[in-house]
Parts: structure tokens; C-alpha cells; sequence
């Protein structure tokens, strides 16, 4: 850093400035606070997790209930903590929430959708006016890219790059689009210089996050396929991964792509939601439970027998029988699904589901949740229990409890449990990837 920049620095009113950034909900939520994490600590801020801070980020999600509930739990606890500092709230709930509601909580600058860029200049107009009014900026989300991009990542070893924001698939029971906007892609550029940023940084495995990342490309003339070939070729990268992507999205340039790619890692998180054709229907997901069974078999077919898929399922859905719930299980079978993120459904107001007939009543939606749970479970150890005593590459990450902790290529979780392990692994950690046996020890 030279002698301008540094004097830049130290004049900045967010120098020295404590600011706590949290998300809660998708991966695409984590990489927009990893973004502004960064942001702010490119102009002198330091970072915090939790306790006393001059200034809070929250963002938020709205894609159920409860995600609204813990949006709220959040915003409050960070007001009571901190009764005097800037709370700026963004993300899916406060593109929705009502100004009225948002300045009786206590919040400070309420921002909309494809605004997120400009956070760490309100929040520092907010220190520098000292007038600390309530302010909301917001606005129907337009087609446009909101210019999010990672400094620096705060993980050792892997980082999230948000490429693709908002949806134009209107599944009935999703709020996302409405608050999120029509589909935009980040221009291929910006993505590739971030890329290559993160890799000279010693960020060696990617993960390519968006609201519907499938339509990547669909509004600038390229695609998906044609990012993951570039990215491939990007000096120093080890991994690259997807966050999510709809199993209609999938064509064979994209496929094709990920086979040739050396660094493509063999998982793949493709929602369902159901394994009903009826409910499929209702829910306009665009597929059956056939044409899903069909895919996980020609992606198996193509990337190895070994890909993991994981899925998104949710129950309780308007109008859901106990045999639709059943047809629901058996997929996760049949599809050898190993990950299962399982949720009952939640009616969002301003969806055509929330006023479809037939609500399933609570005390069966909580059932079927349990049993949906069960039912992830037993997957992940019978895809887990594939990889005993094989050969794995993992990348670390961190400690959990005192010991070493991180994913295989394949998304499956390696922690050693010997102290003995540990140390013999500890001389490797700086390299980040390693070689090791998975055990049932």
C-alpha cells in the first residue's frame, strides 16, 4: 500500500469502525455478505462476528416463515446489543418488509434489492450526517447487475462468487422472484478477474452462487457452460463448485463442460422439492419425478458413477396426500440422493399457493418434516458409507472441535477423530489440499 492509499485509508469515516456482517439463508445471501465484508474492510473497517460494533449488516432471507422470524430475531438482537450503532438491513425480507414496521424495529437504512453495492457509503453518510433518521432505499429490482464483488475472502481455501442474481421461473409457491427481480448475469470479466484474485490469494476452490444459476448468461449472449471452460483454464484453481442449480437448466453444452473441466468437482445440488407428478404440477416446477430420475441417471452417466447429488424436498404442500409424501421418499431413493435439505412448506403472501385449497394441517406437516428428515439422514450415511476406506482429496478449512475439518470433492464432510491423525496432518494444512482415508472410526 502506498503513501496516498494509506492516507485514503485513515481519512475514510469507516476507518477503525467495528462492523458485524451476518447472513442468514442461501449461499447467494453468504457470498453477498462475504462481499460487503469486504467491502468495508477495504476502507479501514475491522470486521467483527458478534458483540459491540459501531455498525451492523444483516441479510436477510424471506423464503419461509420461519426465515422471516429469524430475519426479525436477528434485527433485534443486534438492536439490543448495540443500541447506538448503524443497523442496515438488506436481502429478501427487507425488499418486502413495510417501512413503518422496518423504523419500529429500530433499523436505520432499510436496502432493496440490487442495491447492496451502495451499503458501505450509506452506512457511511449515516456516521458522517450523525442525524441517524431512519432511511429506506429500495425500488422495484430492475435488470441490472448490482456491482458485488469479493475482495477478499474470509475463508481459508475456498470462496463464494455470486454470477447470477433474481428468477424468471415462477414457481407457485416461491416469493423469491418478487423480491429478487428478473434473472441478470455478472459480466464474464468481472467474474474471471475476481476469480483469478481469489486463486493468487490461496483460494483454491470456487463456489458459483445465484437465485437461478442455470439462467446464467441467457440476458448477455453466453453461458454457463462457456463460464465453467474459462473459469477452468483460471491459473491456480483446484476446485469449482455450484451452490444450486434447477435440474431443467441443464443442457448438454453444460454437461459437456463440466466433463472436460479438471477442477469441475463431482456434486451437484439439484431441488426437487417433490416426487410427486401431481404436486410437481401444482408446485410449476416444469418436470416430473420421471424426467428428474432420467437426469440423475444421464449426469451419472457422463460425470461418473461417483457424482453426488443433493436436493432441496419439501412437504406438507397444498393438497399433498400421504401417497404424494410416499412418492417423495422413493425418489430420494431412487435417485440415490445423498444431501437432503427438507422444509415444510410455508405459505408466502402474493404467491398463487398461498391461496390454493387443501392446506395440509400443522400437526401432519410436522410429521412429514421429522420423517423428511429421517428420510435425509439415512441418505448421507448411505452415500458416506460409499467412500469408506477409499482414497479422498480434502480440502481444510478450519477446526471443529480440535481437529481438522473439511469436504472431499464430492461435498462429503472429513474429520478426522484421532488426536494422532491430527498431527500427522498438521504439517500439511498450510497446503491446504490433502490426501486421507475416510474411516467409520
Amino acid at each position: 500500500m502506498n503513501g496516498a492509499e494509506l492516507q485514503l485509508k485513515k481519512s475514510d469515516i469507516l476507518a477503525g469502525r467495528k462492523i458485524a456482517v451476518q447472513a442468514l439463508g442461501c449461499r447467494t445471501n453468504q457470498a453477498e455478505a462475504e462481499a460487503l465484508a469486504s467491502a468495508f474492510a477495504a476502507r479501514g473497517a475491522v470486521i467483527v462476528q458478534s458483540g459491540l460494533c459501531d455498525a451492523a449488516v444483516v441479510v436477510t432471507c424471506s423464503v419461509t416463515s420461519v426465515a422471516d422470524r429469524k430475519s426479525r430475531q436477528l434485527i433485534y438482537r443486534f438492536r439490543r446489543e448495540n443500541p447506538q450503532a448503524c443497523l442496515a438491513v438488506c436481502g429478501c425480507w427487507a425488499q418486502g418488509a413495510g417501512t413503518e414496521e422496518a423504523e419500529k424495529m429500530g433499523i436505520s437504512l432499510l436496502v432493496g434489492s440490487r442495491r447492496k453495492s451502495e451499503i458501505p457509503d450509506l452506512v457511511a453518510q449515516w456516521f458522517a450526517e450523525k442525524s441517524h433518521v431512519f432511511k429506506a432505499v429500495r425500488g422495484f429490482p430492475e435488470r441490472r447487475w448490482d456491482g458485488l464483488e469479493l475482495l477478499k475472502s474470509p475463508y481459508y481455501g475456498r470462496a463464494f462468487i455470486k454470477v447470477q442474481d433474481g428468477c424468471d421461473h415462477r414457481c407457485t409457491y416461491c416469493i423469491v422472484p418478487l423480491l429478487r427481480g428478473p434473472s441478470v448475469s455478472r459480466p464474464q470479466d468481472d467474474i474471471l478477474e475476481e476469480a483469478r484474485r481469489c486463486a493468487a490469494a490461496g483460494q483454491f476452490e470456487l463456489i458459483l452462487t445465484g437465485v437461478h444459476l442455470g439462467l446464467y448468461g441467457r440476458d448477455s449472449g453466453t453461458s454457463l457452460a462457456e463460464l465453467v471452460r474459462a473459469l477452468s483454464a483460471v491459473e491456480g484453481l483446484k476446485r469449482l463448485r455450484f451452490g444450486s442449480l434447477e435440474p431443467f437448466s441443464i443442457g448438454d453444452d453444460l454437461l459437456e463442460a463440466l466433463a472436460e473441466s479438471d477442477i469441475f468437482c463431482h456434486h451437484l445440488h439439484l431441488p426437487v422439492q417433490s416426487g410427486d407428478d401431481e404436486i410437481l404440477r401444482r408446485m410449476g416446477r416444469g418436470h416430473t419425478a420421471e424426467d428428474y430420475l432420467k437426469l440423475t441417471e444421464r449426469l451419472r452417466a457422463a460425470l461418473g458413477s461417483d457424482l453426488h447429488i443433493s436436493t432441496d424436498m419439501m412437504c406438507a404442500f397444498p393438497g399433498e396426500s400421504e401417497q404424494a409424501f410416499e412418492n417423495s421418499l422413493s425418489l430420494l431413493d431412487a435417485a440415490r440422493i445423498g444431501r437432503v435439505h427438507g422444509f415444510r412448506y410455508s405459505p408466502r403472501p402474493g404467491t398463487p399457493a398461498a391461496e390454493f385449497p387443501r392446506q395440509v394441517p400443522l400437526e401432519t406437516a410436522l410429521d412429514r418434516a421429522e420423517r423428511l428428515k429421517q428420510a435425509g439422514q439415512k441418505c448421507l450415511e448411505r452415500e458416506a458409507e460409499r467412500w469408506l476406506g477409499r482414497n479422498v482429496e480434502v480440502l481444510f478449512e478450519g477446526t471443529l472441535r480440535g481437529h481438522p475439518q473439511g469436504y472431499t470433492r464430492e461435498y462429503l464432510e472429513f474429520r478426522p477423530l484421532k488426536k494422532s491423525i491430527y498431527n500427522e496432518l498438521r504439517p500439511m494444512l498450510v497446503k491446504s489440499v490433502v490426501h486421507g482415508i475416510l474411516t467409520d472410526e
